[in-house]
């Protein structure tokens, strides 16, 4: 009996080591988009999808805590698979679901991050849809930020709407228009003044 539990925790430990190497994985668009942005992360990318997906998924009025989850497995796989562009995507087979099977069966009792990743995959519920709007609304702040300065691809990618045409929500529909239409400094704009606080 305690060897078992110690085996669980073992595998607990074994995957958050896994998890940290999201960090180092780098998203593969730097090849077409021709930038070195190193802050760019499959970690990073997760973050901002999170919560892109919990204010989509209020918006939209479904489950905020399943979209939040599905957005934080999303990309687990490419700790295994590295992340693929489409360019590679045309040529190279990847075994998602394996990936996702080994990656999560078993790590919890209730197999809960292993369900929802596999039901993000498929995109047969609301809840998923509205978590993979989230992953490209990402993109598209990403190609707003690199238009921002001056990467002509980034540019192109924004302007083609490619992201876009493939949302689901009218929500993450109208928010891809507005990251288009505004600047990327526009979260400050307002907060500066030239009083000092005492």
């Amino acid at each position: 009996m305690r060897t078992n539990s110690r085996n669980k925790l073992d595998r607990l430990v074994e995957f958050m080591f896994e998890v940290g190497t999201l960090r180092k994985t780098l998203r593969s668009h730097r090849q077409t988009l021709l930038t070195d942005d190193l802050s760019d992360n499959i970690a990073s990318h997760s973050y901002r999808t999170i919560i892109i997906g919990y204010l989509l998924a209020k918006r939209e009025k479904v489950d905020a805590a399943k979209v939040v989850l599905m957005c934080l497995v999303h990309d687990l796989p490419e700790s295994r698979t590295g992340d693929q562009n489409w360019v590679h995507k045309k040529y190279v087979k990847v075994y998602e679901t394996e990936a996702i099977r080994d990656q999560l069966s078993g790590l919890t009792e209730d197999n809960e991050l292993y369900d929802l990743a596999l039901e993000y995959s498929k995109r047969n519920t609301k809840e998923s849809k509205i978590a993979k709007d989230a992953d490209l609304l990402d993109q598209v702040l990403l190609l707003k930020e690199y238009a921002n300065n001056g990467n002509k691809e980034a540019k192109s990618w924004l302007e083609g709407r490619e992201q876009e045409k493939r949302m689901y929500s009218k929500t993450a529909k109208e928010l891809a228009v507005r990251i288009r239409n505004n600047k990327i400094h526009c979260w400050w704009d307002n907060l500066w003044t030239s009083d000092s606080r005492k």
